[in-house]
């Protein structure tokens, strides 16, 4: 479990790290070439697992078009320390999600993996000044309850080995990701925010369950199993649609999509076909704990993206 929540310390810390440095590079942007390291600014910049996925706040910059991706926002970005920071966060989220995948069941990552927020919010709290209302602070206090009975109540990882039909189904699954992201498009704003979010989360889900179903790491056990291409197709379609929902619609709306997708599916992967289990007599306590970090998980869902500071005269200095 200690994996599953240093992950989670790592993805919603790298969330705030990189809004900042991403405003910083958009401030700096209006005012010119000699200040593009002053603090500030929309958020920004695409990275790997973190939830503020967005590049240039929702209008993208005028070099976003309608890709929304502004290249010359995210290399300003670069040069900013604290975003190479949230980078080398993420990636060090990335290694302890796998090893936590590889050692847990996956309805305790994943519900790991969705308090996330809750960091965020804390953090977001102590870097840019946001004030948390009451039943904000509470959500964070439901979700810290929520974990610690899941650590309580979640067993090993199941013993079942993963057959092939369900390592093609999770690619198939991969593919179907990408065909919801080019149908959603056409939805409304909010429909399609929730949408996109929806397939992000499924596109993560399919992650954790594909890092179960490889069974080797030399090259040829990794290029002859489907579940190489589909945590990399999957991973690869995730973080487009939720870079896409986070930059045309709402945060929320994208993020309480992400926190269902990612969560409920897996887990029932997990227990169904994997053979994931509880601690005896503990099932109950399992159920309760998943279902309440969960609910508090989404109740901080505004935190998918990192938000603005409430004073920007008090953001940290550069």
């Amino acid at each position: 479990m200690v994996c599953a929540l240093g992950a989670a310390v790592c993805f919603g810390t790298a969330t705030v790290l990189q809004a900042i440095a991403a405003r910083a590079a958009s401030r700096g942007a209006a005012r010119g070439p000699e200040s593009s390291g002053s603090p500030g600014g929309s958020p920004g910049g695409p990275s790997g697992r973190s939830r503020d996925g967005s590049s240039g706040g929702p209008s993208g910059g005028s070099s976003a078009g309608a890709s929304g991706v502004d290249a010359a926002l995210l290399w300003r970005a670069l040069r900013e320390w604290r975003y190479i920071a949230g980078l080398a966060l993420d990636g060090v989220g990335f290694v302890l999600q796998i090893a936590a995948l590889r050692s847990l069941p996956i309805y305790a990552v994943g519900a790991a993996l969705a308090a996330s927020l809750a960091v965020t919010a804390v953090v977001a709290a102590w870097l840019l000044h946001v004030r948390l209302s009451g039943l904000e602070w509470g959500a964070v206090a439901v979700v810290c309850a929520g974990l610690a009975m899941l650590g309580l109540a979640s067993g090993e990882e199941g013993d079942k080995a993963g057959s092939t039909a369900l390592k093609y189904a999770m690619l198939g699954t991969a593919v179907a990701v990408l065909l919801l992201g080019a149908l959603a498009g056409r939805l409304p704003d909010r429909g399609r925010a929730l949408a996109l979010g929806l397939g992000a989360g499924f596109g993560f889900g399919v992650v954790e369950v594909a890092v179960r179903l490889i069974d080797g790491l030399t090259p040829s056990a990794l290029f002859t199993n489907p579940a190489t291409y589909a945590l990399l197709l999957g991973g690869g379609a995730a973080f487009l649609l939720l870079t896409s929902a986070l930059q045309r619609g709402s945060v929320t709306a994208a993020t309480a999509g992400l926190v269902i997708g990612e969560t409920i599916g897996p887990a029932v992967v997990g227990v169904v076909w994997l053979g994931d289990r509880t601690r005896e007599g503990l099932a109950w306590l399992a159920v309760l704990g998943f279902a309440v970090a969960v609910a508090g998980a989404l109740a901080l869902a505004r935190f998918g993206e990192a938000p603005v500071e409430v004073d920007e005269s008090e953001s940290v200095a550069p």
